[in-house]
């Protein structure tokens, strides 16, 4: 028998999904600069919630003394072989150093050196004492005016009519409570996809993977589902890691000066080049002609530098300090074996997301994104995150002075509404969430270029992943729930799938190698300069649409069609 699950309406003016970083710093900057109403719905908690839940150490996206914005711009463009898009990077790098500041005011500790200015970490980076950021931010939308949080509330679905965004719907996960929050315009922030491909770790430890395992890619499917254009999802992000703990490398490799070895003490890296992905390609290739297992070689460097890093790690990835610590040697003593993840869909590393105009608006009339969940803008971290969730609420601010509260047809809250309770039954399905995501990540992993295939694929493998992904889909709509946690459960494996789906397609629609391991296209292993435009996508009607766009060279750019 099905549950029936109390429905409450909120208005607001704005709503913002997702309460991570750019969540945060958004529904900050509108409280700071207008008397708009602000909803933040979070699966979560917004204290300890997003990618800045365990903290970080550093502020990997800083203009340091000597450098200027556009130096960043053509930094991230030469990374992503020009596959960006130059007006929101530099719009976000203009603001990456006053983020900065408004977050030391905050109470962010940042270091400083002998003359008293940021302890720069090469040239694009200082350190920061980041354990307490996230509660930082949290503390900041606690004392905000008109901000209302919505803990433990998982959005499924945004509420779109004639392609303007009307609000969205979701429910809470601990209590029987349908949320349906009308807003005037919404800011996804909701984060990237992990747990698309299997692990690098299985079983009970699949949970210590680069990228957090509750980013789930909801606000991704959200905007497929809603016709949203996308863009770039073949761009994944694959991150070279400390193996097994799958701890941060540029700690290491920055802060220490560590270069990548093979198993005979070989410096490969200008074998391969030293851009992101080639750092893992590089790595890969070591193994695979029998060089490895590679390290960052640490054996070298003074012991002084052993404190500094044993600290360090605490602030983000205190399993490395554990295992130097189990292991009786210091990071002096023992190079530091290194691996790739599995891929990750994230538009705050590569250029994954929403296609989105200069001021982060979407193609969806009133839905914006920022942060991870926005695409075109690689290397943006987490100032970058700070800075497109400012930049979307000010333009937020602008458009929606003198605009009409909206109204709207209830008949999609209804039904969806009906949909959970569906769900919602005593009698358990034929299969588990937990085993069709298993299904799903072993048919990724084996056919769309994961771990078990050194991240390389074709057409055939594709083609394949596609049918596979398809019948999983086909069962997802029988798996049941028995309570509204499980309920979450079963929409993020839904979440999962739909990205999966759209990852699949992106990867088959370049024709090309651009970036090896992110894109390892066994069928075309050169770069080809006719492909040097994004891989856009849109669901029309039921299928996924491709679409090729040109580089985008104005300073400000609009949506056009």
């Amino acid at each position: 028998m099905s549950k029936k699950l109390d429905h409450k309406v909120i208005h607001t003016d704005v709503l913002i999904i997702g309460g991570g970083t750019a969540g945060c710093y958004g529904a900050v900057t509108i409280s700071q600069n207008s008397n708009l109403s602000v909803v933040i719905a979070e699966k979560a908690n917004i204290k300890r919630s997003g990618c800045l839940a365990a903290g970080v150490n550093a502020i990997n996206a800083y203009i340091v003394k000597g450098r200027t914005p556009e130096d960043y711009v053509n930094y991230a463009t030469e990374d992503a072989k020009g596959i960006v898009r130059k007006d929101l990077l530099l719009t976000a790098a203009e603001r990456f150093n006053s983020v900065t500041a408004a977050m030391e005011e905050l109470g962010l500790v940042i270091l400083k050196d002998e003359e008293g200015n940021y302890a720069a970490r090469g040239n694009r980076n200082i350190k920061i004492n980041g354990e307490n950021f996230k509660p930082l931010l949290a503390k900041a939308v606690k004392e905000a005016s008109n901000v209302t949080v919505l803990n433990r509330v998982n959005v499924t679905d945004l509420i779109v009519e004639e392609n303007e965004v009307k609000g969205a719907i979701g429910f809470h996960i601990l209590e029987d409570i349908v949320y349906e929050i009308r807003a005037r315009k919404v800011l996804m922030a909701t984060g990237g996809a992990a747990g698309l491909y299997r692990p690098n770790n299985p079983g009970f430890s699949r949970h210590k993977m680069w990228y957090p395992p509750f980013n789930t890619g909801a606000g991704y499917a959200m905007g497929i589902l809603s016709g949203a254009e996308m863009t770039s999802f073949e761009m994944r992000f694959i991150a070279l890691r400390c193996k097994d703990t799958i701890a941060p490398t540029g700690t290491i490799a920055q802060g220490a000066g560590a270069r990548q070895i093979n198993s005979s003490g070989e410096v490969y890296e200008a074998k391969y080049g030293i851009t992101t992905s080639e750092r893992v390609y590089g790595t890969i290739r070591e193994n695979l002609e029998g060089r490895g297992p590679c390290y960052l070689k640490t054996s070298n460097m003074d012991t002084g530098k052993d404190e500094e890093l044993l600290k360090a790690y605490l602030n983000m990835a205190p399993s490395q300090t554990l295992k130097w610590l189990e292991s009786g040697k210091n990071p002096s003593e023992q190079d530091v074996e290194i691996s790739g993840t599995e891929p990750y869909i994230v538009g705050g590393h590569t250029a994954s997301g929403y296609w989105v105009n200069t001021k982060r608006e979407t193609t969806i009339r009133g839905l914006y994104a920022a942060g991870d969940v926005s695409g075109g803008c690689p290397q943006k971290y987490v100032t970058g995150a700070l800075a497109e969730g400012e930049i979307a609420a000010l333009d937020i601010i602008e458009k929606i002075q003198g605009e009409k509260e909206l109204s709207g047809d209830l008949d999609f809250a209804a039904s969806k509404i009906e949909e959970y309770e569906g769900k919602l039954k005593d009698k358990p399905g034929l299969f588990t969430v937990q085993e069709l995501e298993e299904a799903m990540q072993k048919a990724m992993d084996e056919y769309a270029g994961g771990i078990s295939t050194y991240y390389q694929y074709n057409e055939s493998n594709l083609s394949l992943a596609e049918e596979k992904i398809n019948q999983i889909l086909g069962l997802w709509e029988d798996l049941t729930a028995c309570d509204m946690r499980e309920l979450m459960e079963i929409y993020e494996l839904r979440e999962r799938l739909i990205v999966c789906k759209s990852v699949i397609a992106h990867l088959l629609h370049r024709k090309e190698t651009r970036w090896h391991s992110f894109n390892e296209n066994l069928d075309y292993k050169e770069t080809d300069k006719a492909y040097e435009k994004y891989v856009n996508s849109r669901l029309t009607e039921g299928n996924l649409q491709i679409i090729y766009r040109d580089i985008v060279e104005e300073a400000e750019y609009e949506h056009k069609d």
